[in-house]
């Protein structure tokens, strides 16, 4: 089955197969967040993305072989609903970006900082701090060395935008600033963006509207 990104509440979960890497997303919860589950195809380690809601929905995803790690992109209550329960059943070490820790109730075994590994078997993904959405929202970026690169942008990234900055003005120029150097001006536009809510995109869908997105201001 073709990979199209497409998930609902409720329903099947997506599996994109790479060649290193199985990625499949799950919807869950009233505020129809993605959550993320990796496997290195070589161990079969898994690693999570955001337990944002539902554990039974996420622990039935992850399955018998348990899951080593997991990412909780921001701090946003949304994105850890489920946190505590998977990692009390799994074992599992937390991470999260230094800057948004302390907002989330799950104490973080690794803090997060711009430019770190983090590596689900022989998989690595580079940390990207991105700044205005939270203070400590991290982007994870897979560079696949057999195709293009994948980015798991957490809230700070969608198909047509950038994240909510509350109308802040001084917190919409730090994540344009962000999300433009440290993801548009250093990966190709084949890049394949999971976001925390909603459809898949490309960098090369989103690139030609980012001066309309200065522009509104949103």
């Amino acid at each position: 089955m073709t990979y199209s990104g497409q998930v609902t509440v409720g329903g099947p979960a997506d599996v994109h197969e790479l060649k290193d890497l199985m990625i499949t997303k799950i919807a869950v919860g009233p505020m129809d967040n993605n959550a993320y589950l990796l496997r290195c195809r070589a161990t079969d380690e898994q690693l999570l993305i955001d337990a944002a809601n539902d554990a039974h929905a996420l622990l039935g995803t992850i399955g018998d072989d348990g899951v080593t790690s997991v990412v909780t992109t921001h701090r946003h209550g949304d994105h850890w609903q489920a946190l505590a329960a998977v990692v009390e059943a799994t074992g599992a070490r937390t991470y999260a970006g230094r800057h948004d820790a302390d907002g989330i109730p799950v104490p973080s075994d690794v803090l997060v900082d711009d430019g770190d590994v983090i590596r689900v078997g022989r998989v690595d993904l580079i940390a990207r701090h991105l700044v205005g959405h939270t203070p400590g929202s991290i982007a994870l970026v897979y560079d696949d060395p057999h195709g293009h690169p994948h980015v798991f942008t957490g809230d700070c990234l969608f198909p047509g935008g950038v994240g909510n900055t509350r109308k802040d003005p001084e917190a919409f120029a730090r994540l344009i600033h962000d999300v433009e150097t440290k993801i548009f001006d250093v990966l190709p536009d084949e890049t394949w963006v999971y976001p925390g809510h909603g459809d898949d995109t490309s960098l090369g869908a989103e690139r030609p509207h980012l001066p309309e997105w200065r522009a509104r201001g949103w």
